[in-house]
């Protein structure tokens, strides 16, 4: 079996490969890497007076995305 390159894929190349390779745990370990070193956005906290209110926007947000490209973003 040659050496895959996972470093030369893209998130969705690596995310489809590793879910046709289940036993590639090096896939997993790489893609759980990459999900691991992006920024991070913080919505709110749990003292926030507008809690839930912001939680509801993020999610309304997230599937107008969702809709508009009709799949998930990332």
């Amino acid at each position: 079996m040659s050496k895959v390159n996972y470093g030369a894929m893209s998130d969705e190349e690596l995310r489809r490969y590793f879910l046709k390779h289940r036993e590639d745990k090096l896939a997993l370990r790489a893609y759980l890497d990459r999900v691991a070193d992006r920024p991070r956005h913080i919505i709110t906290t749990a003292d926030d007076p507008d809690f839930e209110a912001k939680i509801e926007a993020a999610v309304l947000q997230r599937l107008q995305a969702t809709d508009s490209n009709g799949e998930a973003t990332r």
